[in-house]
């Protein structure tokens, strides 16, 4: 590519794909109003592979839901303060259109001359600052939205999620960032006990083989939410997640993270 190019996504959901193909494994999500560089284009250009600017994850994009934008609409997304779907789901009329987005989604909306040039947008849905930060009392309440909501591999949105799209989006609605993968996840904040656990802190579990594979969001004292089959609240203690329904414990404790403060 000589010349860089830069997009945002203008769908509900759009797959993020390992590699260029429609059979390839779903590593992510974009959400609507998520925006991202052009990397590097397939033969014959049928697929993009992207790098999503909010936490630089990369993957592949099926051209035909690219939707270009210029570098100047991408710097100004950057530096705006949009809006940001606190609502699970709501409607909203993009150039005369109806498209139904999900929590998380990204509303360019504000007195910017740029994007009302560009396109038109309507929503009356509820929304919040993107970057003003909430309560861990808010961010619960938010995070309880998800309930039962179905666990899906690469899945950042309702119809499905898995543990660490879960954690990134629930985050980011409250006012922070936090990488896409648990690997990465587990590598922000400060460590912290489980005794000085507080709700809002991030707890991180191993698989039988020892391997650290999962992440879920402290409610309460002993309780924890989390994205295991569906999203779901669930017992915490020394030992790991304990399951009610069946009796037995599902993940093992590795470590718990706490990513900010709340305001004294």
């Amino acid at each position: 590519m000589d010349q860089p190019e830069y997009g945002i996504c203008r769908l509900s959901v759009v797959p993020v794909r390992r590699d260029a193909a429609d059979s390839s494994e779903m590593i992510s999500q974009l959400l609507f109003g998520e925006h991202y560089r052009v990397l590097e284009k397939s033969d014959g250009f049928t697929w993009y592979r992207i790098q999503n600017a909010f936490d630089g994850y990369e993957g592949w994009i099926d051209a035909k839901q690219h939707n270009e934008i210029s570098e100047a609409y991408f710097t100004q997304i950057n530096d705006s303060e949009y809006k940001i779907s606190t609502d699970l789901f709501a409607r909203m009329l993009y150039n005369k259109q109806v498209i139904h987005v999900v929590l998380g989604s990204v509303l360019p909306i504000l007195n910017n001359p740029l994007f009302q040039y560009e396109e038109q947008l309507a929503f009356n849905g509820e929304a919040k600052s993107l970057h003003q930060k909430w309560s861990a009392d808010l961010m619960i309440s938010l995070a309880k939205k998800y309930m039962n909501a179905p666990y899906l591999w690469g899945g950042r949105s309702p119809f499905g999620i898995d543990c660490s799209g879960f954690t990134q989006v629930v985050f980011r609605v409250a006012g922070y960032k936090l990488a896409r993968d648990s690997k990465d996840q587990i590598l922000q904040g400060k460590e912290i006990s489980l005794e000085d656990a507080q709700p809002g802190d991030l707890a991180f579990f191993t698989n039988k083989a020892g391997k650290m594979n999962h992440v879920g969001l402290i409610v309460k004292d002993g309780e924890i939410i989390h994205a295991s089959g569906k999203v779901r609240i669930d017992q915490l203690d020394s030992q790991g997640i304990f399951n009610r329904e069946i009796n037995a414990y599902t993940h093992q404790l590795f470590k718990l993270r706490r990513i900010f403060r709340e305001k004294s």
